[in-house]
């Protein structure tokens, strides 16, 4: 089997950041997928669930509310690997594009007060594992640690 696009990104050199993952043809549509990474893959610690599960509730809530991006946004979610998530926006961006739009969510997060959204065992499967104390924690570090600064490097993949 042909290796998918994501195994083909040297992990081994790729800083946190946010990253076009690949863009697709969807009919008439071009849908855009980004890799918003939070730690270092293979270097830093992976995200434990209960903080990563508490950042899609409040980020897909954000997005799926924005005056902008409510209609555009496809998907929100956690990677598999627990070193960030993957946003996907209809739409042809660049990562630069984003930017903003990510600032304001994960700035959304670090700042959250209150009772999770969907945070009930009617609205979600495991709603008793999320931890917002450590969402907030982690949103505050990836804003003031890379997005606040973010450079050329933490915006196109690594060769």
């Amino acid at each position: 089997m042909e290796k998918i696009a994501s195994f083909t990104v040297n992990h081994l050199t790729l800083l946190p950041g946010i990253y076009v993952s690949r863009q697709d043809m969807v009919g008439e549509t071009k849908v855009t997928t980004f890799d918003l990474r939070m730690t270092r893959p293979n270097f830093e610690p992976v995200m434990n669930t209960a903080e990563m599960h508490a950042i899609e509730h409040l980020g897909a809530t954000f997005l799926r509310n924005h005056k902008d991006y409510k209609d555009l946004t496809i998907y929100f979610g956690p990677m598999g690997c627990r070193t960030g998530f993957y946003l996907i926006l209809a739409g042809d961006y660049t990562s630069k594009d984003v930017v903003p739009l990510v600032k304001e969510m994960f700035a959304f997060v670090r700042d959250y007060e209150g009772e999770i959204p969907g945070a009930a065992a009617r609205d979600c499967g495991n709603y008793l594992d999320l931890n917002l104390p450590m969402a907030k924690y982690l949103a505050k570090k990836y804003y003031e640690e890379v997005l606040e600064n973010i450079g050329e490097n933490q915006l196109v993949y690594p060769e």
